[in-house]
C-alpha cells in the first residue's frame, strides 16, 4: 500500500512546498474572522501533511508543518520575517532570573544539604557548578524526569539562590516588573490572537473523544476511507503479552511487534494497522479478544486518519508554543493569560482546567508534552504560578480521584505537579489559608479508604489485589501533605491559625480511624491458620511518621495553636477511650498499705492493638507544652486538671506489655505477622512516633499520679501482681510442680517490667522531658551505637532516625563524640567512640535491640578489663527532668518499688528456693544505682531554701516490716557481695555500696541541710541494722552450708552405707572451718551418683521436655502424653558389606530386619533429629 501512495505523497509535497508563509500571514492580518481563517487553513493542510500512510515520516512531517502551518503563525506574530523578529524580541526581553531547565530522565541533579529549604529543591549541573553550593554538603541524584532547576528561586534556598550565570540577570530593582512593557501593543495584540486560537485548537483536538468525525469547523468534504488501528499503553499487560498479541492480530514479524510495543510504551500509543475501517476493526477485535481473558483488555481504537493527523499536529503545536515563549517573558505572560482565562461555561472552563481534568484520558506522550508546557509557562511566571496553584487546589480532589483510577505511573499524571506547587512556602501558606488545602488533602485521602470496621477504624484485612493497588496510589496524598507542611511558618496570621487547626481536626479524624486498628488476640491451643494482613497498616504508619512529626513542629511554633491542638487531641482521645473501663470488671489492688482502683484486663486474653497514633500525638504535644514552657505560662488555659492519668497510660502500657509477652514467647502461635509488627514498632523508621511516644505517654502518666498506684497497675497488666503482693508466693510457685515454660515466662516478664521502669526514669533526653536540647539527643544515640562497635559512616547513618529532610543531624555532633580512623589499604574508615564518652554509656539504652545490648555489654566490659578497671557498668549521670516531669523520679523511692527490689534481692539471697534470673537481679542493681545517682545529684545541687525530699539511702537501710522482718536492701546487697554464684555482678554491688557510703558522707558533712538534724539517729539506726544484718548473714551462710552437706552425705549414705560409715560420722562432726573447705571444693552433681550391685536403689528418671518443630508446642515425654515422632529415611546400605556381588532376587519379600550370615547388605536409618507430634506430621 505504501508503494502505491508514494507518487501521490511526492505530488502533495510539491504542492505544499509552493505554499507561502508570508502570504498566508498577510491574509490572516487582513481577515475579519481570524479564527475561521486559521481553522480553514488547518482543516485543509493538516491531513495533507500528517498520517499519509502506515508508517510515519516525522522529519518530513515536521519540515512541512514548519513551512505550511507554523511558518505563517510566526510571520503573523512577528509582523515580519521571524528570522529577524524573534532575535529582536529576545534582545528587548529582560531575561528571567529563574533557570527553569526541565530535567530529562537520568539527568544528574544536585541538592545542597546546608541551604536547600527542602530536599525537592535541586539544581542542574551547570547551575550547581557555578554556585556556592559546590563547596557545601550536597546530595547528587538522578532525575526521574519532569522536574526543573530551582536556580534563581529565592524561596527554594536559605542562601545562595543564584548561580554565576543567573546572578548577572538579577534586577537591581526588587519590585517585579511587568514583562509586557518590553513588547509593542501590536505584537501583544497579534500574539494574544494567535495564542488564543492555537491553544484552544490544541486542547480541543487532544481532548476530542469521537473516533470517526472531527469538530465541525475542522471537517472537510472530501473525506477518505483511511483509518488507523491505534493501540494504547497500559501498566497491566507485559511486553511479552503485547508482542504475542500483535503478531496474531496484524500478522507482523516479531521484530516489528517489538518495535510497536516499544513505541507504545514510550509514547503511550502507536498505530499498528492502516487501511479501511473494516480492515482496522478486524485487528481491533483480535487484540481485544486475546487480552481480555484474565485482565481488562488492551485499549484499542479505530481512528480516522484525519483525527490522528490533527492530534499529532496538536502535540507539535504545544511544543512550538513552549519554544516560542522562550524568546520573551512577555510572550510567556500572554500564554499564561490565555490558558487561565475562563471560557463561556464558567468554572473549570479555562484551557488549563480542561487539560488537567482530561489528564487521565490522554495518552502518555500527550501528557508529557502539555506538562512540559505548563512547567515552562505557568510555573516560570510568578504571578500566574499563584493563579495556577489556586486552580490546581480547587480541582485537587478530582485530579487525585482520576489518578487513583488511572493505571499510569504518577510521573505521567498531572497530580505529580503538586511537588512544584506545594513545596513553595508562600504558595503552600496561601493555599492553606485561602483554599483550606490541608483539610482537602486529608479528606480526599480518607474518602479513598472506605473499608472500616464496626468501630469506624480502617480495615485492611480482606484487601483484594485491586484495593491494594489503589491503596498504594492513595499514599501519594500523604506525600502531598508532607510537601505542604515541610516549610514551617515564621509568622502566624489569624486566618492561618484557623485553617491550620481545621486541618488539624481533619488529621485527628484520620488518626482516630487508625487508633486501635488491626487488633490482635493471643492464639492459644493451635497455631494461627492464616497470617493476618498487617503490612498495609504499618505502611500507612510509616508514611505518616514524618507528617505527624511536622504537625507537632507546626504546633510548637505558636502558643495559641499548641494550646488549641492539645485540647482537640485530648478530646478525640477521650472519644476513643473515654469509656475504657466499660464492660471491664473493676478491682482493687493493694501492696505495702497502698490501694488503687483499676480494671481487670489481661493482655494475654483480650484484644490489643499496636496502633495508637492519637495517644502518641497527645504525648508529643504534652512534651511541647513543657519544652515551650506553655504549661507554666498559661496553666489556666490548659485542661491539665481534666486529665485522667490511668486512662492516658492504659493503652500504651498494654502495647508495651504485648511486646514483653512476645519476648517471653507467649504469642508464638500468632505467627510471623506479630513478630514483624513488634520489629517495626521498635525499628528506626517507626519508633519516633510509636515506641518512643509510648514511653513518653507513660512518663506523662507517672508524673501526674502516685507512683505506687502506677506500679500496682503495671504489675497487674504484666500479670505479675500475685507474685509481688503475696508473701512467699515465689517460693510456693517454684516449689509446686510447675511447667518450666510458665516459670521462664514469668521471669522474662519481670525482667521486661524492670527494664520498662529503667526506661521511664532514664529516658529523659527528649527536649521537653529532660533539660536537654536536640544535639544532646543525637549525641546520645551515636554514643550508644558506637558502644557496640566502631562503625562506618553509612552504617551509622542507617541506625539513626531521619527527619523530613532526610537529615540525621550526625555531622554536627560526630566530632565531639568520636574519632575517625582512616581506612588502611583495604576496608573502610571507621568512627570510634572517644574514651571520655564511655561514662555516658547506659546498658539499658531504650533503642538497643536484645542482640545490640548483649554486644554493647560485652564490648564495654572488655574495654574496662583492658584499662584494668572493675567491670561494673553503672548507670550514667542523667540530666534533670523538666518541671512538668520532675515528680517522675519518686518512682525509685516509692514503697512498691522498694518492695519489688527487696523481693528480687531476697530471691537472689535464698537462690535455691526461688525461680529467679541473673538478668532480673542485674536490672534491680541498675535501678538501685539510678536512685543513688539521683540522690547524689539532689544533694550536690541543693540550696539553703530547698529540702532534699529524695531519701533513697535512708529507705534501703531500713529492714522490712512485720510479719516478714526481712533484712534491709543494703544488708542483702552486702550478703550478695560475697555470693560465689554472682561473681559477674560483684563489681556492680561494690560500686553501689561505695556510692552509698559517698552519699552518707555528703549527708553527714552538709550540716546546713535541713535534713541534718535527723541524720545522727538515722545513721545510728543504720549502724545497728548493719550489725544485726551481718550476724544474720553469717548464720544464714552457715545454715545453707550445713543443709547442702547434709543433703549430699545422706545421699552417699543411702548408696554406700557399708563403705562410708566412718566418713558419715566424721561429716556430722565437722566444724565451721571444715565446712568452709568443703563448700569451696568442687561439688559432685547428684545426677552423677549411680548405685550398682544386687541391692541397688532405683535411680529417679530425669524429666525430659521436647518442642514440636511444626507447632512449637513444648511437651514432657511421658507414656500418657501425645505421641512424638522423628522423620526417618530407611535405606539399604553396603558400607560394611562382606559380599557386594550378591543380588537380592525378590526385594519385595526380603526382610530388612533379618541379617544374612554372609553380611552382603544391611539396613541404614537416617533422621534429621527434629521431633514432631504424630498428629502434626500426619496433617
Amino acid at each position: 500500500m505504501a508503494s502505491e501512495l508514494e507518487p501521490e505523497v511526492q505530488a502533495i509535497d510539491r504542492s505544499l512546498l509552493e505554499c507561502s508563509a508570508e502570504e498566508t500571514a498577510g491574509k490572516w492580518l487582513q481577515a475579519t474572522d481570524l479564527t475561521r481563517e486559521v481553522y480553514q487553513h488547518l482543516a485543509h493542510y493538516v491531513p495533507k501533511i500528517y498520517c499519509r500512510g502506515p508508517n510515519p515520516f516525522p522529519q518530513k512531517e515536521d519540515m512541512l508543518a514548519q513551512h505550511v502551518l507554523l511558518g505563517p503563525m510566526e510571520w503573523y506574530l512577528c509582523g515580519e520575517d521571524p528570522a529577524f523578529g524573534f532575535p529582536k524580541l529576545e534582545q528587548a526581553n529582560k531575561p528571567s532570573h529563574l533557570c527553569g531547565r526541565v530535567f530529562k530522565v537520568g539527568e544528574p541533579t544536585y541538592s545542597c544539604r546546608d541551604c536547600a529549604v527542602d530536599p525537592t529543591c535541586v539544581l542542574c549541573m551547570e547551575c550547581f557548578l557555578g554556585s556556592i553550593h559546590r563547596d557545601h554538603r550536597y546530595r547528587m541524584t538522578t532525575s526521574g524526569g519532569g522536574g526543573f532547576c530551582d536556580c534563581g528561586d529565592t524561596e527554594a534556598w536559605k542562601e545562595g539562590p543564584y548561580c554565576q550565570k543567573h546572578e548577572l540577570n538579577t534586577s537591581e530593582i526588587e519590585e517585579e516588573e511587568d514583562p509586557l512593557v518590553h513588547l509593542s501593543e501590536d505584537v501583544i495584540a497579534r500574539t494574544y490572537n494567535i495564542f488564543a486560537i492555537m491553544f484552544r485548537y490544541a486542547v480541543e483536538i487532544l481532548t476530542w473523544e469521537k473516533e470517526s468525525e472531527l469538530p465541525a469547523d475542522l471537517e472537510i468534504i472530501e473525506k477518505r476511507d483511511t483509518y488507523y488501528c491505534m493501540l494504547f499503553n497500559d501498566e497491566v499487560h507485559t511486553y511479552e503479552q503485547v508482542i504475542y498479541t500483535l503478531q496474531k492480530a496484524v500478522n507482523c514479524t516479531q521484530k516489528e511487534a517489538i518495535g510497536f510495543a516499544t513505541t507504545v510504551d514510550r509514547d503511550g500509543r502507536r498505530s499498528v494497522r492502516y487501511g479501511d475501517f473494516q480492515y482496522c476493526e478486524q485487528a481491533k477485535s483480535v487484540i481485544v479478544r486475546n487480552t481480555s481473558r484474565q485482565t481488562k483488555p488492551l485499549k484499542v481504537q479505530v481512528m480516522h486518519s484525519s483525527i490522528v493527523a490533527h492530534q499529532n499536529f496538536g502535540l507539535k503545536l504545544l511544543s512550538w508554543l513552549g519554544s516560542i515563549i522562550g524568546y520573551s517573558d512577555g510572550l510567556r505572560r500572554i500564554l499564561c493569560q490565555v490558558g487561565l482565562q475562563e471560557g463561556p461555561d464558567g468554572e473549570n472552563s479555562s484551557l488549563v482546567d480542561r487539560l488537567m481534568l482530561n489528564d487521565s484520558k490522554l495518552w502518555k506522550g500527550a501528557r508529557s508534552v502539555y506538562h512540559q508546557l505548563f512547567m515552562s509557562s505557568l510555573l516560570m511566571d510568578l504571578k500566574y504560578k499563584k493563579l495556577f496553584a489556586v486552580r490546581f487546589a480547587k480541582n485537587y480532589e478530582r485530579l487525585q480521584s482520576d489518578y487513583v483510577t488511572d493505571d499510569h505511573d504518577r510521573e505521567f499524571s498531572i497530580a505529580d505537579l503538586s511537588v512544584q506547587i506545594f513545596t513553595v512556602p508562600s504558595l503552600a501558606r496561601m493555599l492553606i489559608t485561602e483554599e483550606n488545602l490541608m483539610t482537602i488533602i486529608i479528606k480526599t485521602f480518607m474518602d479513598h479508604l472506605r473499608h472500616r470496621d464496626a468501630h469506624g477504624r480502617f480495615q485492611f484485612e480482606r484487601y483484594t489485589a485491586l484495593q491494594a493497588f489503589k491503596f498504594r496510589r492513595v499514599q501519594s496524598l500523604i506525600l502531598d501533605l508532607k510537601y505542604v507542611l515541610i516549610s514551617k511558618p515564621t509568622e502566624w496570621s489569624d486566618d492561618l491559625r484557623q485553617k491550620f487547626l481545621e486541618g488539624f481536626d481533619a488529621f485527628l479524624e484520620l488518626l482516630k480511624c487508625m487508633q486501635g486498628m488491626d487488633p490482635i488476640t493471643r492464639q492459644v491451643g493451635q497455631h494461627i491458620e492464616m497470617e493476618p494482613e498487617w503490612e498495609a497498616a504499618f505502611t500507612l504508619q510509616m508514611k505518616l511518621t514524618h507528617v505527624i512529626s511536622m504537625m507537632q513542629d507546626w504546633c510548637a511554633l505558636d502558643e495559641k495553636v499548641l494550646i488549641e491542638a492539645y485540647k482537640k487531641c485530648l478530646a478525640v482521645l477521650m472519644q476513643c477511650h473515654g469509656g475504657f473501663t466499660d464492660g471491664e470488671q473493676p478491682i482493687t489492688l493493694s501492696i505495702c498499705g497502698h490501694s488503687v482502683e483499676t480494671i481487670r484486663y489481661c493482655v494475654s486474653q483480650e484484644k490489643v492493638s499496636i496502633h495508637l497514633p492519637v495517644s502518641r500525638l497527645l504525648a508529643g504535644l504534652h512534651v511541647l507544652l513543657s519544652k515551650s514552657e506553655v504549661a507554666y505560662k498559661f496553666p489556666e488555659l490548659l485542661p491539665l486538671s481534666e486529665l485522667s492519668p490511668p486512662m492516658l497510660i492504659e493503652h500504651p502500657l498494654r502495647c508495651l506489655v504485648l511486646c514483653a509477652q512476645v519476648h517471653a514467647g507467649m504469642w508464638r502461635r500468632n505467627g510471623f505477622s506479630l513478630v514483624n509488627q513488634i520489629y517495626y514498632y521498635h525499628n528506626v523508621k517507626c519508633r519516633r512516633e510509636m515506641f518512643d511516644k509510648d514511653i513518653v505517654m507513660l512518663q506523662t502518666g507517672v508524673s501526674m499520679m502516685d507512683p505506687n498506684h502506677f506500679l500496682m497497675i503495671m504489675l497487674s497488666r504484666f500479670e505479675l501482681y500475685q507474685i509481688f503482693s503475696t508473701p512467699d508466693y515465689g517460693k510456693r510457685f517454684s516449689s509446686e510442680i510447675t511447667h518450666k515454660d510458665v516459670v521462664q515466662q514469668n521471669n522474662t516478664l519481670i525482667e521486661e517490667m524492670l527494664y520498662l521502669i529503667i526506661m521511664l526514669v532514664g529516658e529523659r533526653f527528649s527536649p521537653g522531658v529532660g533539660q536537654v536540647n536536640a544535639t544532646d539527643e543525637i549525641k546520645r544515640e551515636i554514643i550508644h551505637q558506637l558502644s557496640i562497635k566502631p562503625m562506618a559512616h553509612s552504617e551509622l547513618v542507617k541506625s539513626l532516625p531521619e527527619d523530613e529532610n532526610k537529615e540525621t543531624g550526625m555531622e554536627s555532633v560526630i566530632e565531639a563524640v568520636a574519632h575517625f580512623r582512616k581506612p588502611g589499604l583495604t576496608g573502610r574508615g571507621m568512627y570510634e567512640l572517644k574514651p571520655e564518652c564511655a561514662k555516658e554509656f547506659n546498658l539499658y539504652f531504650y533503642h538497643f535491640s536484645r542482640a545490640e545490648q548483649s554486644k554493647a555489654e560485652e564490648a564495654q566490659r572488655k574495654l574496662k578489663r583492658q584499662n584494668r578497671e572493675d567491670t561494673a557498668l553503672p548507670p550514667p549521670v542523667l540530666p534533670p527532668f523538666c518541671p512538668l516531669f520532675a515528680s517522675l523520679v519518686n518512682i525509685l523511692q516509692s514503697d512498691v518499688m522498694l518492695c519489688i527490689m527487696r523481693t528480687v534481692l531476697q530471691w537472689a539471697v535464698e537462690h535455691n528456693g526461688y525461680a529467679w534470673s541473673e538478668s532480673m537481679l542485674q536490672r534491680v542493681l541498675h535501678l538501685i544505682g539510678m536512685a543513688l545517682q539521683e540522690e547524689k545529684q539532689h544533694l550536690d545541687n541543693v540550696t539553703e531554701e530547698h529540702v532534699v525530699t529524695f531519701s533513697f539511702t535512708q529507705k534501703i537501710s531500713k529492714p522490712g516490716e512485720a510479719p516478714n522482718n526481712s533484712p534491709s536492701i543494703l544488708a542483702m546487697l552486702e550478703t550478695l557481695q560475697n555470693a560465689p554464684y554472682l561473681d559477674v555482678h560483684k563489681d556492680m554491688i561494690r560500686w553501689i555500696l561505695k556510692t552509698f557510703n559517698a552519699i552518707k558522707k555528703i549527708r553527714e558533712s552538709s550540716s546546713a541541710s535541713p535534713v541534718a538534724e535527723t541524720e545522727g539517729t538515722i545513721m545510728e539506726e543504720s549502724s545497728r541494722d548493719k550489725d544485726k544484718a551481718e550476724r544474720k548473714r553469717k548464720a544464714e551462710i552457715a545454715r545453707l552450708r550445713r543443709e547442702k552437706i547434709m543433703a549430699q552425705m545422706s545421699e552417699m549414705q543411702r548408696h554406700f552405707i557399708d563403705e562410708n560409715k566412718e566418713l558419715f560420722q566424721q561429716t556430722l562432726e565437722l566444724d565451721a572451718s571444715t565446712s568452709a573447705v568443703l563448700d569451696n571444693s568442687p561439688m559432685v552433681s547428684d545426677t552423677a551418683l549411680t548405685a550398682l550391685g544386687p541391692a541397688q536403689t532405683q535411680v529417679p528418671e530425669q524429666r525430659q521436655f521436647v518442642t514440636c518443630i511444626l507447632c512449637q508446642e513444648e511437651q514432657e515425654v511421658k507414656v500418657e502424653s501425645k505421641a512424638m515422632v522423628l522423620a526417618a529415611f530407611v535405606q539399604r546400605s553396603t558400607v560394611l558389606s562382606k559380599n557386594r556381588s550378591k543380588f537380592i532376587q525378590d526385594p519385595e519379600k526380603y526382610d530388612p530386619l533379618f541379617m544374612h550370615p554372609d553380611l552382603s547388605c544391611g539396613t541404614h536409618t537416617g533422621s534429621c533429629g527434629h521431633i514432631m507430634h504424630a498428629h502434626c506430621w500426619q496433617s
